[in-house]
């Protein structure tokens, strides 16, 4: 099987391009990613190491992609996440997130290839997010209308092309909407690998700030472990014959939810270090104060569900941080 990885060098990317190559070892993997985010040298070191090839394309000019050979299945995996930044820089992230996906999908018609598209828990509407009641898990027909994110625009929006270049030219199509991924080799931002950043200003004694809700820190997200959602994509593969043109909520569900005050608990007992956490009270119109993903449905069709604890995630984060801290600092400083 030939398998194309676009993002390849980016935190889930790179992780999938080596899990995969590891676990079909029939596979022939490629990776395509334009190199241009903090950390996606060191990724495309690592998978470089694993034997996987990488091509510098820019996905949003159809005609680098026409030139790459045909693969059975496209991994679509390469966006522009920031949100907040998504404010400032509207047609990057644009010709990123949407024209880039129109570009894979005229190469999956062309060739004739599947698709596995990782969406995200930011296509759900913003303002009904903040009618969900607490202990409750957001199911994939919860409500998408009324704003988002320029960034949650683009990832529903590519969703919707897909579906629609799957009923014309009889593409075979899956899509994850991934909420909170975190592990080893996630470069963490406030508005993005929250987790990863956490604990490493833990580990080097920097100082952090709760952001937003009056600076409680009591915002909740389902955190998934980073080789969950490589196990549940592996399946996926083998079973796309059969289950196939489906859509999924994807993250560490109700088991694996955490506020910003537990994970500051976690951190100081895993690095035995406390810091400083200021608190910024405004809240960004792009925030939610909850979000828990309801992964029945993923369970149902493929038996999966996570096995890796949020104790886990933080553990792997904690010895991958100790093992490279001196090479990481320029990417999380």
């Amino acid at each position: 099987m030939k398998i194309l990885i676009t993002g390849g060098c980016g935190f889930i990317g790179s992780s999938l391009a080596i899990f995969l190559k590891e676990k079909i070892k029939t596979a022939q993997i490629t990776s395509i990613d334009n190199l241009s985010r903090k950390g996606s040298t060191l990724n495309k070191r690592r998978i470089t190491e694993n034997k996987i090839p990488n091509i510098k394309i820019d996905i949003s000019k159809f005609s680098s992609i026409k030139k790459l050979k045909k693969f059975d299945l496209i991994i679509h995996c390469a966006a522009e996440p920031a949100i907040e930044a998504s404010r400032k820089k509207i047609e990057e992230v644009f010709n990123s997130n949407l024209l880039g996906t129109f570009n894979i999908l005229k190469k999956c018609a062309k060739d004739n290839s599947n698709i596995i598209y990782l969406s995200s828990s930011r296509v759900y509407s913003i303002e009904n997010l903040y009618k969900l009641k607490k202990k409750g898990t957001v199911k994939e027909n919860f409500n998408i209308n009324n704003p988002k994110s320029i960034y949650g625009f683009t990832k529903l929006s590519s969703e919707l092309l897909i579906k629609e270049y799957a009923y014309l030219h009889k593409i075979k199509y899956l899509i994850n909407r991934v909420a909170l991924v975190s592990g080893p080799w996630q470069f963490g931002k406030e508005e993005q690998g929250f987790v990863s950043l956490w604990l490493w200003r833990h580990l080097n004694n920097l100082k952090l700030n709760y952001i937003g809700f009056g600076g409680t820190g009591k915002q909740v997200r389902d955190v998934l472990h980073i080789e969950d959602l490589c196990e549940l994509v592996l399946l996926q593969i083998q079973k796309i014959k059969k289950i196939n043109n489906k859509l999924f909520n994807v993250g560490g569900g109700k088991k694996n939810s955490i506020n910003l005050l537990q994970l500051t608990k976690l951190s100081q007992d895993i690095t035995r270090n406390k810091i400083k956490i200021g608190r910024v009270k405004k809240t960004s119109s792009y925030d939610v104060p909850y979000f828990i993903s309801d992964l029945n449905y993923v369970k149902k069709l493929y038996k999966w569900e996570p096995r890796r604890n949020l104790k886990k995630v933080v553990a792997d984060l904690y010895f991958w941080m100790l093992d490279n801290n001196s090479i990481l600092k320029k990417y999380f400083l």
